[in-house]
């Protein structure tokens, strides 16, 4: 399997919250190789079951969100510029002259007004969110043929192989955690599994976990992994926050998590030699974890987190090792029952 390719392939699908059809259309694709019946339901998450059921087994439930952080479009002025609204948390330090794309009838391109140092007076004000304009080169008549209000917007940024196996792209939250779950599904193709396994692509994530909240009341596992990503040392981050790029993924312990699962994840690594580091929360994991805990009755949950520097911006960098680290972990628990 060449994770860089799948990487590449869903970081190019748009897929901002609410409007994950594109993102949804290029994961449910990926996923019919390991789930032929996989489907993209009400709330855009795309859902599918490993081989046939099997009763009196634990039914193991493993999650990645399908979208991206991005804007919506608001308003279009006098001049024919674009105003937005965030969707999802933004850095709004690093915004002047980003490019971006907007997706209305066509997607076109666009760049983020900036006022030139020569003209700021020395000021260096971080604009709000309502204050940024989208400059595309269209007129307003010319933009309101193209571009609805509602339309959402992206960061027009390339996918950057860097040293060694890392990479930078948009959207590696979370597609990054996509590609390892296919991974793990790669490795276990064909076997045979001591358990019912439902793989869950969820929309909305970044706007409350709303597609985790509805597919997990209607697939009602035993047992729930949210891979997501968490936050990677760079320079002068503080170690007791953040993880490391290369070690492996973050097995997550939190009073919201199940002690069960997060220690079944410890004892595979352990045993199978797969880097691995802990992310210790103490109390709600801002993941869809949160979700699937509360689900019904109760559902055993944990986060297996990807170390990810430079989160919810254009340029997103994670390491293939540690997407390969987390499949292989997640392969390893699910085939050697040690949950089960």
């Amino acid at each position: 399997m060449d994770l860089r390719e799948i990487l590449n392939n869903l970081s190019s699908s748009n897929g901002v919250s609410g409007e994950e059809s594109s993102a949804g259309a290029a994961a449910l694709k990926l996923l019919k190789k390991y789930c032929p019946d996989a489907y993209i339901d009400e709330m855009g998450s795309v859902i599918g079951t490993v081989g046939s059921y099997k009763a009196n087994v634990p039914h193991i439930l493993l999650d990645a969100h399908l979208d991206q952080v991005g804007f919506i479009v608001t308003y279009i002025t006098e001049e024919g510029f674009v105003k937005v609204g965030n969707v999802g948390g933004l850095d709004m330090r690093i915004m002047p002259a980003q490019n971006v794309l907007l997706h209305g009838k066509q997607t076109i391109n666009g760049v983020i007004a900036s006022i030139p140092p020569h003209l700021s007076n020395g000021e260096q004000k971080v604009s709000d969110v309502t204050e940024l304009l989208i400059d595309t080169g269209y007129d307003k008549a010319e933009l309101s043929e193209i571009i609805a209000l509602g339309d959402r917007v992206t960061f027009d940024t390339p996918f950057m192989q860097l040293q060694d196996k890392r990479i930078a792209a948009h959207s590696m939250d979370d597609r990054c955690g996509i590609a390892a779950i296919l991974y793990a599904l790669e490795l276990m193709h064909e076997k045979e599994l001591s358990c019912n396994l439902t793989v869950l692509f969820s929309s909305q994530e970044e706007v409350g976990e709303c597609g985790a909240e509805t597919a997990v009341y209607n697939i009602n596992p035993d047992i729930a992994v949210a891979v997501d990503v968490t936050f990677a040392m760079g320079h002068g981050d503080d170690p007791v926050k953040c993880g490391k790029l290369e070690n492996g993924p973050m097995i997550g312990i939190s009073p919201t998590l199940s002690r069960e699962v997060s220690n079944s994840l410890i004892h595979t690594a352990k045993e199978k030699n797969i880097p691995w580091q802990s992310e210790i929360m103490n109390g709600t994991t801002g993941t869809n974890a949160d979700r699937f805990s509360v689900s019904r009755g109760g559902v055993k949950s944990c986060t297996l987190s990807i170390p990810l520097r430079y989160m919810h911006t254009p340029s997103e960098v994670i390491s293939i090792a540690d997407v390969e680290n987390t499949g292989k972990l997640l392969a390893e628990w699910i085939m050697g029952g040690y949950i089960c």
